[in-house]
């Protein structure tokens, strides 16, 4: 059932895996999965690397459905059990909670942090230690600049931390990856992607949308444009007690 992803992915998120020391000898791994490409291809990884990676772990697998017209995870569920690994399914009406509670907020923002504290129950709840997340290279370029120009902080996603509650840990296999990596795995596997897997983000375009079209005219004259980022960023992705 596995599809062994190609070695450019594996040896990109084993080094990042290594570097920022994110599985460790008997964890238990829930991964967060919406049913895109990145996660989709994560998974693939994860279950790859437990057939041969010296550090034994076990895998789960978490889907948050926020109750948004056009997402229906439903028909993955046999797909994880082809995996032989755990499926939790959540629901919750985020979108209407978002728009009833926000506040100064995006929707984004706003989601992304409902989600996060549904899998942190998850976790404790069935038992898991870590919680793996998709988000690749390109994310968190985009997070970088989303928040020097809105935010006026020098700040991006962590590749290993320690939520505030001190119980969990938060890792990011995928950090030194493109998100076209992904993309092209995903595509020449054949993987079930759930298209629009966030109706509400792709109906209206975000300012990190902004930022992806912006990234990408800077790499059309800058070929090195996300190895330089990644050199500059690194300070800010290490050390697993902060976010």
């Amino acid at each position: 059932m596995t599809i062994k992803p190609p070695k450019s992915l594996l040896r990109k998120v084993g080094r990042a895996i290594a570097t920022f020391d994110m599985i460790r000898h008997d964890d238990r791994i829930l991964l967060g999965v919406s049913g895109g490409k990145d996660s989709l291809s994560l998974l693939h990884i994860l279950q790859h690397l437990r057939s041969y990676a010296p550090v034994r772990f076990e895998l789960g697998v978490i889907t948050v459905d926020p109750e948004v017209e056009g997402f229906d995870p439903a028909a993955l569920k046999p797909y994880y059990d082809e995996f032989g690994v755990p499926y939790h399914y959540r629901r919750q009406p985020i979108m209407e909670q978002a728009r009833q509670n926000m506040d100064g907020d995006s929707f984004c923002a706003y989601c992304s942090r409902m989600k996060r504290g549904i899998m942190y129950t998850t976790c404790r709840e069935q038992g898991y230690n870590v919680l793996a997340l998709a988000q690749h290279l390109d994310d968190l370029a985009e997070s970088l600049l989303l928040s020097l120009f809105h935010g006026g902080q020098l700040r991006t996603m962590k590749a290993h931390y320690v939520n505030d509650a001190g119980d969990l840990r938060i890792i990011r296999p995928l950090v030194y990856c493109r998100e076209a990596q992904t993309a092209d795995f995903a595509t020449r596997a054949a993987l079930p992607v759930v298209p629009d897997s966030c109706p509400a983000c792709f109906s209206a375009p975000t300012q990190r949308e902004h930022m992806k079209r912006l990234l990408a005219r800077e790499e059309r004259s800058n070929r090195h444009l996300f190895s330089n980022l990644l050199h500059a960023m690194k300070p800010l992705m290490d050390g697993i007690q902060e976010k």
